[in-house]
């Protein structure tokens, strides 16, 4: 690659995120602003019980299965911390992770929780790269059928020729299948980036990476999907679910607050009212991610205090 390539390349990956930002943000201000907020609010109370438990249950599964990402990095670091107090910090800092932010959740309380418990801070940055690892391999693969099988209908403006879309949801596609390649035959068996490491899968767990995370990403749409109460079609529901996720990391919204309702409006807006799909969003925050919050605080305190007592049990020895 040329300098000049080089340099252009660099300013690019500084410059577009930040644009991306300020295209998604710009989109947020002015769908607010149009919004009949309190036909939402009535949407939102007209919304069958039974379609929102149904919704809760598949977002608590989905809550579970993101939690044994970390049990892959329980396996690949060798740690002796159990698989339930494995389960219980990832679930509760996942929970966290959606509310507020990866920083808080995915990183900080992840740290904090796991060396609690007796981890190094390399075991935990391990058991971290491994569960994003499983994530963002599933979100390829998912994505990428997305747009090989149902290319999503932009709005006027954002919209791509399905075969740009195809083209792109093939190589993601790709890009995911090259991972238990790439475990399967490298060697030495590790990655190593910036002084650090990282202990690759064995072909068959890269396999089950693939597969779960996938799945974590189907039963988000599922649930999300769930409470449209079948009035769209699943495909477009995922691929909206897909594209705001991918919007909110971009623009680094905690919760992806008014990202995840525009992008939703953007595209499903001319399928169904505005205050329809808006309440919808809005009922998938209360379950996918107030819920398990609610859930995670007084597992937070339990956790924190069980780990003050461990401490304790410790020292108490030494002190006689």
């Amino acid at each position: 690659m040329s300098p000049w390539a080089r340099t252009a390349w660099s300013w690019f990956k500084r410059v577009a995120p930040w644009a991306l930002a300020v295209l998604v943000l710009a989109l947020v201000v002015r769908q607010a602003r149009t919004v009949d907020w309190p036909a939402v609010w009535q949407a939102l109370q007209q919304m069958p019980p039974g379609r929102l438990a149904a919704a809760a249950g598949l977002a608590l599964l989905s809550h579970g299965l993101y939690a044994s990402f970390d049990l892959i990095g329980r396996r690949l670091t060798g740690h002796r911390l159990s698989p339930r107090r494995t389960l219980g910090t990832a679930a509760i800092c996942y929970a966290f992770n959606l509310n507020a932010g990866s920083l808080v959740g995915g990183f900080a309380l992840r740290l904090r929780l796991y060396t609690r418990w007796g981890l190094s801070a390399s075991t935990v940055a391990q058991i971290i790269a491994h569960s994003m690892a499983t994530n963002w391999l599933g979100y390829l693969w998912v994505g990428g059928a997305v747009l090989l099988w149902a290319p999503p209908r932009l709005s006027e403006g954002w919209a791509l020729p399905d075969p740009a879309l195809r083209a792109i949801g093939l190589a993601m596609v790709l890009a995911a299948l090259a991972y238990p390649v790439l475990c399967r035959f490298a060697r030495p068996h590790r990655l190593a980036w910036r002084g650090q490491s990282i202990t690759l899968a064995s072909a068959p767990l890269a396999v089950w990476q693939l597969v779960a995370g996938g799945a974590s990403w189907l039963l988000i749409g599922a649930t999300v999907w769930s409470l449209f109460g079948g009035r769209i079609d699943y495909p477009t529901v995922l691929g909206a679910l897909l594209l705001a996720a991918l919007a909110g990391v971009l623009t680094h919204v905690p919760a992806g607050l008014g990202v995840l309702e525009a992008v939703f409006v953007a595209m499903l807006g001319g399928r169904l009212p505005v205050a329809e799909v808006l309440a919808t969003v809005l009922a998938y925050r209360a379950t996918y991610y107030l819920l398990p919050l609610a859930l995670a605080l007084p597992a937070y305190a339990l956790s924190e205090a069980a780990a003050r007592d461990r401490s304790g049990a410790a020292e108490a020895p030494g002190q006689r």
